[in-house]
């Protein structure tokens, strides 16, 4: 079954980028990238060092549930172009991650959670997706947890 790699929404995005709180209601951190280490959650590239860059906290889950982790991300501090797609993304350099489904009702599907080796991700996606429960699988840091990205039926 075909995957998509799937970005914070470039609305969501742009809001964050012109200032809207986080999900704490704090104003996005601005700070300058250190390089390689500084993943966009949008474009899906790393932030080059010396480029502005916001770090705050983000849900991605439309609304405040048991369910809905809340942690920390980077973002290009200016506009940049969504990334996503069918291949792996570029800020996917870790050599593990977490991977998680969720059903439509923004809840953890039991069973769908595990670390897995970055080579296999679009496998153990699909597999997931064989669950017709599953309607959308998260990608966290294996290390940290943090939200990497979406993944949706391709």
């Amino acid at each position: 079954m075909p995957v998509k790699f799937t970005p914070i929404p470039t609305e969501t995005v742009r809001a964050l980028q012109s200032g809207t709180p986080d999900a704490y209601g704090q104003v996005p951190e601005r700070h300058v990238s250190e390089g390689g280490g500084n993943p966009c959650r949008h474009c899906l590239k790393m932030i080059p060092e010396g480029q502005a860059m916001l770090i705050l906290a983000y849900r991605p889950f439309p609304a405040p549930q048991p369910y809905a982790e809340t942690g920390p991300i980077f973002l290009c501090a200016d506009p940049c172009a969504a990334g996503g797609g069918d291949k792996v993304p570029e800020i996917l350099t870790s050599p593990d991650y977490i991977i998680r489904g969720y059903s439509a009702e923004d809840r953890i599907v039991y069973g769908t959670g595990q670390v897995v080796a970055q080579t296999a991700l679009v496998e153990e996606a699909a597999r997931r997706f064989a669950d017709a429960r599953v309607s959308y699988i998260h990608l966290r840091s294996a290390r940290n947890n943090c939200f990497q990205l979406r993944i949706d039926r391709g």
